[in-house]
């Protein structure tokens, strides 16, 4: 069974009822919108992981990318990035380690948080590969689904499968004259496999297999943007939306046969495109819920670009998108640090905050109410435990030592605020 199958038949389940408690939503609304495939619970039968909603009618979600590196394979320090995400409020991780005993990290992962987490199969069938001094573009086809097989039966609850990049829109990516090429690592394996090979993907190829393994384990399909732009020149283009075309067809094979499926999405991209990508996502791809990571609206700031991310993720998600991956201070530069994590998950809450007021959520409303009447009344302690980070803002306020509380040292006595209390 799956979440989905189960909403097809009016079934409640236990994640149905938490979900809708959560979100303040009729649970007979929610079902509708499982059995449509406008939302998903990213909740795999053999894992613990609290249940999560993502999609229409939800809050937006946040992901925190975490995970080892080949040089860099320090498995404390990324279950403590895992605990600080799940602090500061992101509703998802996903473990790209790359690095050494990628099983024992994944089940330390989910032993020390209680998100939903997802993970990149292909990863770990490319560390498999090198491990036999192979090539990637030698990597067997057979460990690609015995990644997702083992890491199914390990509790994982959500998969990035690069499944729309086919053959023929190889052929096409070569004649687009595009700046980066491709960046999405998952997605540079399955190309490069599929131009070495000269064989179709066995990802596409074999989707009905991939559907089997998805419906049992009511793992969730992250169909992965493969193709994303790396760079704003390469915004929108051909192969990007070709891709896209292909994703649509593959998610309505996934909801007619019961298993969860979302879309990835961009990438880098021009403020004025974002809309528009997020309309044609949803139209393309039946309504399934979009997963973008950013997107990021410049590429000349390295070391801002949790800022730059959180301005297009706002956009996207007020524009329908459903799940935001963060973004750190150390995109593009070096695996982040603590610090980069935190940044990271507070940019992109406050990108998912910022959206659901443009949405009209109650529950966001009601926050930025509640701050509003904590402001007015000089409720410092209100106004710190309402903060998605609730430690920097009592850090300035301490900073100012002022004996009375019903002003900053912004304003002093020329506070417009204590001014006119009362008459205003």
């Amino acid at each position: 069974m799956t979440q989905k199958s189960e909403a097809q038949k009016g079934n409640i389940t236990p994640e149905m009822e938490y979900v809708a408690k959560k979100e303040n939503i009729d649970v007979g609304k929610l079902i509708k919108l499982i059995d449509a495939g406008k939302v998903v619970i990213p909740k795999n039968i053999n894992g613990h992981s609290k249940p999560c909603g993502i999609g229409e009618c939800l809050r937006t979600k946040v992901n925190a990318n975490i995970g080892s590196s080949s040089k860099i394979d320090d498995i404390n320090l990324e279950i403590d990035k895992a605990k600080l995400a799940q602090e500061y409020g992101a509703d998802a991780l996903m473990d790209l380690s790359t690095g050494s005993d990628l099983k024992l990290f994944r089940k330390k992962i989910m032993d020390a948080v209680d998100l939903c987490v997802g993970t990149v199969p292909i990863y770990e069938a490319g560390v498999v590969t090198l491990t036999k001094n192979k090539e990637i573009m030698d990597m067997n086809p057979d460990d690609i689904f015995k990644s997702i097989e083992n890491q199914a039966r390990e509790g994982v609850d959500f998969m990035t499968i690069h499944c729309g990049i086919t053959k023929d829109l190889v052929e096409k990516l070569k004649a687009a004259n595009r700046m980066m090429g491709i960046v999405s690592r998952g997605g540079t394996f399955m190309a490069s496999w599929i131009n070495h090979n000269d064989m179709e993907n066995p990802l596409y190829e074999n989707y009905d297999y991939l559907l089997e393994l998805s419906y049992e384990y009511d793992i969730t399909l992250s169909l992965g943007d493969g193709l994303r732009p790396g760079c704003l020149a390469d915004a929108s283009d051909i192969p990007q939306i070709q891709e896209l075309v292909n994703l649509g067809g593959l998610v309505k094979r996934a909801q007619d046969a019961n298993v969860q499926v979302m879309v990835e999405g961009p990438g880098h991209m021009p403020l004025n495109q974002i809309k528009a990508n997020m309309e044609i996502q949803k139209t393309i791809c039946h309504g399934a819920p979009f997963y973008v990571l950013g997107p990021l609206v410049t590429d000349i700031a390295p070391g801002y670009d949790h800022i730059t991310g959180a301005i297009g993720g706002a956009i996207a998600a007020s524009s329908g998108a459903s799940f935001l991956c963060y973004v750190t201070p150390a995109e593009h530069l070096s695996l982040p640090s603590l610090e980069d994590v935190k940044e990271g998950v507070v940019a992109s809450k406050i990108a998912a905050e910022a959206a659901d007021v443009a949405k009209g959520l109650p529950q966001a409303w009601e926050r930025e109410r509640a701050m509003g009447r904590a402001r007015k009344e000089f409720d410092w302690e209100a106004q710190f435990d309402l903060a998605l980070d609730k430690s920097k803002p009592r850090k300035y306020r301490n900073k100012c030592e002022l004996d009375d509380d019903e002003m900053c040292a912004m304003c002093g006595e020329y506070c417009a605020v204590k001014i006119g209390k009362g008459d205003f």
